[in-house]
């Protein structure tokens, strides 16, 4: 049988770890107990500085092709010594740290980063001087404090800077673009051109409609006809217009808000300035962020712009991949309308890992037993898939990162199924290993496994 294209796929995340590992010793500031890289590693250090795959848009889905694997792991190798250097020079600053007695900040979001540009710059510190340019460094991290939670938490904490932010929500919502009082409509021929998106952006077609949809200002429509109340128009039954990004029946004003728990985030359009400013400090990356002040007044504007977002193509963006969610069809076994969608459908079909809990999920006795969650993400995908990529949009618009391509529109919202897909599959490997535990923790009592 010849081989597919999703069977030469790998993912990223095994790349990444096994290049990491072939580099040798020297990293372990910078990896897990286990040799792994950290977290923060791969999401501050490999993608944004070693990988960049803003400029190399093979490298920025989740899965990666036999020939961009091969790129990733030689860019890896080609920069193992900057690497080993870098580990050297975040221990010596997590020492001079301690020696100075700052407190503030995780030192990994604070120094990883400007650990690699000293050991660009510096290479290894070997030099009479290197501990006064750690000093130097981590006072200039102490400085540029202001971009974390407790900064956020002290400047809204302030009741005049809360007033003048909640004036400048009221105007803002006050002058956002509502549709016209005839009533919201989509426009003309926007499903068309999401379609001729999805259709072409696997193979890196597609542009010609993408650029239509951005410069029509399609997704700014979409979003001015959710305040509206327009009527689902994805061509799904029971997909609300929103498709689930706000609780509410149009999204309601924004609150200033005094608090945030990632337990228990709001959906997307629903979150306070507060909300939103808490998951962009919280995310990686955040040093290249304004300081907090200017991002709260920032995302005051940017809270009342349609879909929540201030770029055209990141509407744009999420448009194209609201209208990929809603014909998605785990469940089914018949070709999706685009390339997209059959090729994100392929990937679910193909889960031997969770076979068990589908055919569990189209039992009706599914919605009353463990697999109830499961059934219905399953059958209705659009929900965790669409807030999963407001997310991601939502970054990119607080670091002014559009969406320039197809090539790019498609690494993304590739790397988002795949990203829900690898959730649903720990959600079925969990709700498979509780529903086995308690016979086997009769089988260890009795004494017999057979």
């Amino acid at each position: 049988m010849p081989e597919t294209p999703d069977e030469r796929l790998r993912p990223r995340s095994q790349v990444i770890d096994r290049a990491w590992r072939a580099l040798g010793p020297g990293l372990e500031p910078l990896s897990g107990p286990d040799g792994a890289p950290l977290t923060r590693s791969v999401k501050l250090v490999v993608l944004p500085l070693v990988l960049r795959p803003v400029l190399r848009p093979d490298l920025a889905g989740d899965l990666l092709t036999a020939r961009a694997a091969d790129l990733a792991a030689g860019l890896l190798r080609a920069d193992g010594p900057r690497l080993v250097a870098t580990a050297r020079w975040f221990a010596l600053l997590k020492r001079v740290r301690r020696t100075l007695k700052v407190v503030g900040g995780n030192p990994q979001d604070l120094y990883f980063q400007r650990c690699y540009e000293l050991a660009t710059e510096h290479g290894a510190p070997d030099g009479p001087d290197a501990e006064e340019v750690a000093r130097a460094a981590v006072l200039e991290a102490a400085d540029q404090g202001d971009r974390t939670v407790s900064a956020l938490r002290g400047h809204l904490a302030d009741p005049a800077r809360a007033r003048a932010v909640a004036s400048a929500l009221a105007a803002a919502w006050e002058s956002r673009p509502l549709p016209p009082p005839a009533g919201p409509a989509p426009k003309e021929g926007t499903r068309a051109l999401a379609d001729a998106v999805l259709d072409g952006c696997p193979d890196g077609g597609g542009g010609e409609a993408f650029t239509a949809l951005v410069d029509g200002g399609h997704g700014g429509a979409l979003g001015s006809a959710l305040w509206g109340g327009a009527a689902s128009g994805w061509g799904r039954p029971g997909a609300p217009a929103h498709l689930g990004l706000t609780a509410e029946p149009v999204p309601p004003p924004p609150a200033v808000g005094a608090g945030a728990s990632t337990t228990s985030l709001p959906a997307p359009l629903d979150r306070s300035v507060y909300e939103r400013v808490f998951t962009l400090l919280r995310a990686p990356g955040h040093d290249g962020l304004p300081p907090v002040p200017e991002l709260v007044d920032a995302e005051a504007a940017r809270a009342c712009a349609p879909l929540g977002l201030a770029e055209e193509s990141l509407r744009v963006a999420l448009l194209v991949g609201g209208r990929l969610a809603v014909g998605l069809d785990p469940l089914g076994t018949g070709a999706g309308p685009t390339a997209a969608h059959r090729a994100v459908d392929r990937r679910w079909r193909r889960e031997s890992s969770v076979s068990r809990a589908r055919r569990a999920t189209v039992d009706p006795a599914a919605d009353q037993g463990p697999f109830a969650d499961l059934a219905r993400a399953l059958r209705d995908p659009w929900t965790a898939y669409v807030r999963r990529l407001w997310a991601r949009l939502h970054g990119r618009d607080a670091h002014a990162v559009p969406v320039s391509d197809t090539a790019e529109l498609w690494a993304l919202l590739d790397g988002i199924a795949y990203s829900v897909l690898r959730d649903h599959r720990a959600r079925v490997r969990a709700v498979l290993r509780s529903l086995t535990a308690p016979a086997n923790d009769t089988a260890d009592a009795s004494g017999s496994a057979a």
